[in-house]
């Protein structure tokens, strides 16, 4: 039998009939078992977690099927209490699988420490920039005689003398003692 004629026998349209029939009906098979186990069209609300202890809002998220994992924070926010919830992802509201991760991220207890430079001997305009980019505020300026005008000749904070490589909290106000250009002994 050649090849032309197999092609337009009876026997050869059965078995494509059977073939196309088959691969329908195992498409069709595989579509249900997919949106039975994807639970498709099932979907959980992301509830509202800003502010909310990492307690409540692990309960929250297990109420709703949800996973809760913790990103580190080094942003200290005043406005929310410590160890609290201060950002999430995906954001409150959005539609989600159930047992899908939400991402939160918490509020530390305080700002981090940093380091403060050695700026004795530099001039007032050199040192307040540097002071300010490194996250700390500018207190009082006060005057001395030392022969360097407008030289710092010590910072403090709280009324205590900062050491080279001393650690302070950010957005620490630091008073600055300066040079008036006098010469006199230096504090």
């Amino acid at each position: 039998m050649s090849i032309v004629k197999f092609l337009t026998s009876k026997v050869f349209f059965k078995q494509l009939a059977l073939a196309i029939v088959a691969v329908v009906i195992l498409i069709f098979a595989v579509l249900k078992w997919l949106n039975y186990t994807t639970n498709h069209g099932k979907f959980e609300t992301v509830p509202d977690l800003k502010g909310k202890s990492i307690e409540v809002a692990n309960l929250e998220l297990e109420d709703n099927d949800l996973v809760m994992k913790i990103q580190d924070s080094a942003n200290f926010n005043p406005d929310y209490p410590k160890y609290s919830v201060i950002d999430q992802e995906p954001p409150a509201g959005e539609k989600v699988k159930e047992n899908r991760k939400i991402y939160i991220t918490l509020n530390p207890s305080g700002y981090r420490k940093i380091a403060v430079p050695n700026l004795k001997g530099r001039t007032f305009r050199q040192a307040k920039p540097t002071l300010e980019a490194l996250g700390f505020t500018i207190g009082k300026k006060t005057f001395v005689d030392y022969l360097g005008e407008n030289e710092v000749v010590k910072m403090t904070y709280k009324g205590n003398t900062i050491k080279d490589g001393d650690l302070l909290p950010k957005t620490s106000v630091i008073d600055v003692v300066l040079g008036n250009g006098n010469r006199g002994s230096s504090n």
